[in-house]
């Protein structure tokens, strides 16, 4: 976990520049599909979750940078997909993420802001861990890189 949250720590103060610096309409694809595949980790995405996902975009200095109105639009649209078939929605997801697999710059954005989400209640549990190793892979990224 030292790691994880040494990584979490040094690169978060870079996080919000690097969106900015990359902001269009795949990026946020990318990083709502992320926190979706996140939020969906153990199964299923509860309301609870969905409110701890909103409110940390929707206050999270990083991701001002996009109007709340298109992050909870393609939010549901993500989580409704894995609502009906998980397996299905997650690979759509995930392709909305690999269409930044050439590269690993704006990658590395796409996983910090996942790993903050899923790291945003205090508990980045295995599931959450494991759902970002399967973002890292489609990436071509190592998750040792973010200590997990």
């Amino acid at each position: 976990m030292g790691s994880f949250q040494n990584w979490l720590s040094k690169s978060k103060s870079n996080l919000q520049d690097s969106v900015k610096k990359y902001k269009n309409k795949e990026l946020l694809e990318a990083i709502v599909a992320g926190c979706a595949i996140v939020a969906a980790a153990d199964g299923s995405i509860s309301a609870a979750e969905k409110q701890k996902m909103a409110g940390y975009l929707n206050h999270s200095e990083d991701l001002k940078v996009y109007k709340m109105s298109d992050v909870i639009d393609r939010f549901n649209h993500y989580a409704g997909n894995m609502d009906f078939d998980v397996t299905i929605g997650k690979q759509e997801a995930l392709r909305a993420i690999a269409a930044f697999n050439s590269k690993p710059e704006v990658g590395r954005v796409i996983v910090g802001v996942c790993c903050a989400i899923g790291a945003a209640d205090g508990d980045f549990d295995d599931m959450e861990k494991n759902a970002v190793r399967d973002i890292c892979k489609v990436l071509g990224l190592s998750s040792g890189e973010f200590g997990l």
